[in-house]
Parts: C-alpha cells; structure tokens; sequence
C-alpha cells in the first residue's frame, strides 16, 4: 500500500497547514512540517493525501437509527439529527460511517456544505486532490476501559468510551474533564481512567487544573506530544474508521474514474474471453467440416473404384456392405476359399498363385508349382478342409508347372 500525506488544515486563514509523511503503518517517515498548502502539494505524488479539517467544524454524532438499507440511511439520517442542528438540512453534508456490528446506532459526521466546498476549493488552488477528509477530532484514539483527553492550544477533544468525540475551545478544560468523567463512570464501561495528551506548554499552562481534577478518576496517564498530534493521528490511520467526508456529490472523482476503469477492463476481458471461446469453437467446426468433407470424398474414391460399373455414390457405405454380405454369403465366401488356399500353398514348397478370380461362388486360380504332382498336392489339401477342388488343366512352363484349380464350397 501507498504512503500517506496527512495534512491538517489551519483553524483560521492567518495559521499555516501541517502535514506529515506517514508509511501503511502509519509511522512517521520524518518530522512534521508547517507552512503554505503550496509546499505540501510536493508531497502528495505517489501518496493517499488525507486531510484533517478542524473538529470543531464537523459535527459528530451517532443517532439511533435502526434502517440498514443504504439509500433509506442517507435519507433518515438528517431528519434523526434535525433537531440537534441550528442549520438548515438542507445547507448540510451528512457523511455516514460504518456501523459497529448489530448496532442500530450510525456514526454521522455533519458539515456545512459551503465549509467543505471552501475546504476543497483551497485544496485545489494548492493543487492537492484529497483521497479522504477526516475531522481530526475523529482520529483522537479510542481505548474501551479509559477517557482520552487531547489537549492543545486552542482547542481540547475528548472522546469518552464508547461515544463520538467532543470539540471544544480549550479555555472549557474544566467541561472536558466533566465530559471525560461522566464516560467513564458509565456503569457499561466500569472503568475510572484518563489519558491526557498535550504538549509541554499547554501542560505547563493547564496542569494544576488537571491535577485537581485527578480525584474524580482512578488515574491520569500524561502523554506529552512534543512533535505535535499529527504523529499521534498518523499512527490511528492503519485500524481506524474515521468518517471520510468526501461522500455522494463529493466522492472524488478519480475514485469515481478508477471504478469505472476497473468494471471496464473486467468487461473488456470478459467480452475477448467469450470471442476467444467463441473463435475457438468456430475454429473446431471449420476443421470437422474439412474433414468430413475429406472422409466423403475418400467414400467415393473407394466405392469407385470397389464398384466400377456403378456410377451413383449415394449412400455408398450401406451399398458397398450389402455387395460384400453378398459375396460373402455367395458359395461360401470369398474370404474362407482364400484362407483354406493360404493353408494349402503354405503345405507346398514352391507354390505360388499367378492369378485368381471369384464368380458366382466359384474361385478359379491360376497357380505355379515345381511339378504336376504339387498342384494335385493343392487339390488335396483343399479338399481335405471341405472344399471341392477340381484341376481343369495344366502345361509345362519354365518355372515348372502351371495349372488351373476352381474351388468351390462342398454341395455347391
């Protein structure tokens, strides 16, 4: 995750801003610094910028509101606070937060509209786009058993347990620790603490009034902030949820742009995905076609040239299977008149086949052997197997001697 840029905008236009360069963790990655929003701007390229704007412009608040439904929220919320306001709802920014588990309560910040757009509008002149505004009351940390007190020059936040925190001018110290001392002594939290974080001149200034307020708690822990709060704020950044301002109308822009980014390249790599399924698939049944097309032209080829004298191919594989069931069931067969001769020829030495031809169940062949008596040899051994061999004529040759045999199936 990127760094961030927590900057902290002045309370009055004569104050300078502070900023702070925070890692993920958000630890401090050097010293604060102070000056024009000109200078901080240098420090926000590569970094989420967040902006803490004064606490006591933004009303915290959690009303009891007990709609989930996100639309119906923003709508009930300004009414659920409307009596708690001096302005108008409608001159107001509500930005809500996330809720805690179950609760029915929402955590609410409320700003006048026309602050934030000045806010947003100094920002931009300095050339700093925020990711988030955040009330720097809301960063104050939050601990379960104990008060935290942020005390500074002009200003002090409590933030009791369990509650939204308070802003209020610091000459109302003393109304602070009651705040802080009435949370504590809630009976939900049984827990009497305070921790109290100023700086060394504001303890210095206020630290007898906070001793004399020591009996009404169990224990004070001082924690002096010699740098300023912005450490203190920087270090809440990794696990808090503070209330980001920058909601509805004033959702950034950016944000908006690289949401729209991102469902667009989802649906561009969905479409190329489905085409490429879809060329794929176009692409096999090109090649099937191409191939049947081959295999139908090979059917024709070899019915062709098995069926000479037939010049129609259609339904060629039905027609050729019934041409060999016929030849196979005509005088016994072709195939078993060649293998009872393959078992004749291979019983005489010298015996070859010179020509052979089937006709109506009738195998006539004719056949070269060393002598007369081999070719009766032949004649012989196919009639020992069933077969009806007759030797029909024969003649000296220069290989031997050749001779004419029809073979047929016995009782045919």
């Amino acid at each position: 995750m990127a760094d961030w840029l927590l900057l902290r905008l002045p309370r009055t236009p004569e104050e300078p801003a502070s900023w702070l360069v925070a890692d993920a963790r958000g630890a401090p990655a050097g010293p604060p610094q102070s000056g024009p929003l000109m200078l901080a701007a240098a420090r926000a390229a590569g970094r989420r910028v967040c902006v803490l704007a004064p606490g006591a412009d933004v009303l915290l608040a959690e009303p009891d509101v007990p709609v989930k439904a996100g639309a119906k929220l923003q709508q009930l919320v300004p009414y659920a606070l409307e009596e708690h306001l001096a302005d108008d709802i409608d001159d107001l920014h509500f930005a809500i937060g996330k809720r805690a588990g179950e609760s029915s309560r929402v955590p609410v910040a409320v700003v006048a509209r026309a602050q934030l757009d000045e806010w947003l509008a100094m920002l931009r002149a300095s050339g700093i786009e925020p990711d988030a505004i955040y009330a720097d009351s809301d960063l104050l940390p939050r601990n379960p058993g104990q008060a935290v007190v942020l005390l500074e020059e002009d200003a002090v936040f409590v933030r009791s347990p369990g509650a939204s925190p308070v802003t209020l001018p610091a000459d109302a110290l003393a109304e602070a620790l009651e705040i802080a001392q009435a949370g504590v002594d809630a009976p939900a939290t049984g827990a009497r603490g305070l921790i109290l974080y100023t700086g060394a001149a504001e303890w210095q200034r206020h630290s007898a009034q906070i001793e004399a307020a020591r009996a009404h708690f169990d224990g004070i822990k001082i924690q002096l902030l010699t740098g300023g709060p912005l450490a203190l704020f920087a270090q809440q950044l990794p696990a808090a949820t503070p209330i980001n301002l920058l909601q509805g109308a004033y959702a950034p822009t950016a944000a908006r742009a690289v949401g729209l980014r991102a469902w667009r390249v989802a649906a561009i790599l969905l479409v190329s995905l489905v085409s490429l399924h879809l060329a794929g698939k176009l692409g096999e049944l090109q090649l099937l076609k191409n191939r049947e097309h081959q295999l139908d032209a090979s059917i024709r080829d070899t019915f062709r040239t098995a069926m000479p004298g037939d010049p129609n191919s259609l339904d060629a594989r039905r027609r050729m299977e019934q041409r060999l069931s016929a030849a196979r069931g005509a005088g016994g067969g072709l195939l078993p008149a060649l293998q009872a001769l393959a078992q004749a020829r291979d019983a005489t030495p010298g015996m070859s086949v010179q020509a052979l031809s089937f006709h109506a169940g009738a195998l006539d062949m004719k056949l070269s052997a060393p002598d007369a008596s081999s070719l009766d040899h032949v004649s012989q051994s196919l009639r020992t197997n069933g077969w009806q061999a007759d030797l029909t004529g024969g003649n000296n040759a220069a290989s031997g001697y050749e001779g004419h045999i029809q073979v047929r199936a016995s009782g045919t």
